[in-house]
């Protein structure tokens, strides 16, 4: 459990520490005095000024902070140098700033997916469907189907990708199918037998009878297996970086797709049935998650930085009160309205916005403990692959 907390508190801090750094960059590119960039969260251990700022390390050790000159409307009258305020600048340079957060988080994504590739190799689409995985009692596992079988034909119609062998069983749900494999090892094919009791061989190749079921249970499929028709290639160890770094940005996209569509689910499921969707995972959530994670090696936990990067960069620029979306937001008013909002209406609409996140906080923290009282596994929700 240690070992999970301090992880958790260590990956937090990576996407926090990220994300207020992009903000500090473009803050000092656009002439805003940054009064103070923190480590962690005060009381200060330890601090000191350089040029205008102060670089802080503090006792609460996770996160980190930057603080703006003349960041909130109300600040502007108190500020003596205004010409440095954050609210003093043009519409662009602060925009930038704002958006540089997100950017920063985006970016670490993309670093830590690239990363990952690099090692494991590229996911690359083949002419072969493979069993990657089986559930308990299912009907593949009981016809004696195996991790690492090759799909070859069903019903003496060949297969060569993951949709054509979902079309076929689904077409003869409730009726025997048969299904021909290639299996390197515990082959009875490869001894001097024609067949047995359930499986019959055709060469070297093992033919196994399975009756997909027409009402499996949620989650699992007809048959109760896990196929990929995607394998990782390996290139020469040179190349290596630069493929990763291609697949590192179509990931990044493609797990920003998922989490638009994502929140835009919570969304419609809070306004059409008053509840928050089960798979949505918040900080209890995350912290069972990542204790999988935590004993699953470096490669995993930087998988895991990626997404969780995505998922704070899309959620930050939301168009939302208290989020740097919502800072967007009054930019956008000053375009239309060629005058800054009002200092009182800032505030209290970033403090209902605010309070409105702190609750749906409060509602996802409680359907991840509901969920974490039904199951014990949510790594799973990371898996790429198809559960059919």
């Amino acid at each position: 459990m240690l070992l999970t907390i301090i992880v958790f508190l260590f990956i937090l801090s990576v996407l926090i520490l990220a994300h207020e750094l992009g903000h500090f960059l473009l803050a000092k590119r656009a002439g805003i005095r940054v009064e103070e960039f923190g480590l962690g969260y005060p009381p200060r251990i330890l601090a000191r000024k350089i040029g205008e700022t102060i670089y802080s390390i503090n006792w609460i050790l996770f996160g980190g902070f930057v603080k703006l000159l003349g960041e909130e409307l109300e600040e502007i009258q108190k500020v003596k140098e205004k010409e440095k305020s954050f609210w003093a600048k043009s519409k662009t340079a602060r925009t930038s700033v704002i958006v540089a957060g997100v950017l920063a988080n985006f970016i670490l994504a993309i670093v830590c997916f690239s990363i990952v590739y690099s090692f494991i190799g590229i996911p690359t689409k083949t002419d072969q469907v493979k069993i990657v995985g089986l559930m308990e009692n299912s009907p593949a596992a009981q016809a004696g189907l195996l991790e690492g079988d090759i799909v070859l034909s069903v019903n003496e119609i060949e297969v060569a990708s993951m949709n054509r062998f979902i079309e076929i069983v689904e077409e003869n749900k409730g009726q025997q199918v048969a299904i021909k494999v290639d299996r390197e090892e515990n082959n009875p094919c490869l001894e001097p037998v024609l067949g047995g009791m359930g499986f019959s061989c055709e060469g070297d190749k093992l033919i196994l009878f399975v009756i997909p079921r027409e009402e499996p249970p949620e989650g699992e499929g007809a048959l109760g297996i896990v196929i990929s028709d995607v394998e990782m290639k390996k290139y020469p160890l040179w190349q290596m970086p630069f493929y990763g770094t291609i697949e590192g940005f179509k990931e990044a996209f493609a797990w920003t797709g998922l989490v638009i569509g994502g929140i835009g689910g919570m969304i419609g499921n809070l306004i059409t049935k008053g509840q928050i969707p089960r798979e949505i995972a918040g900080p209890v959530g995350i912290l069972q998650i990542t204790s999988g994670v935590a004993r699953s090696g470096v490669l995993t936990i930087l998988q895991f930085i990626g997404v969780l990067s995505v998922n704070l960069a899309v959620i930050n620029i939301l168009p939302f009160p208290a989020l740097d979306g919502g800072k967007l937001i009054f930019i956008g008013y000053e375009l239309i309205t060629r005058k800054k909002p009002k200092p009182q209406i800032e505030h209290w609409v970033n403090f209902a916005g605010m309070a409105f996140l702190l609750f749906l906080v409060i509602l996802v923290t409680v359907n991840d403990i509901a969920r974490l009282i039904e199951t014990t596994s949510i790594v799973s929700k990371l898996r790429t692959i198809l559960s059919f």
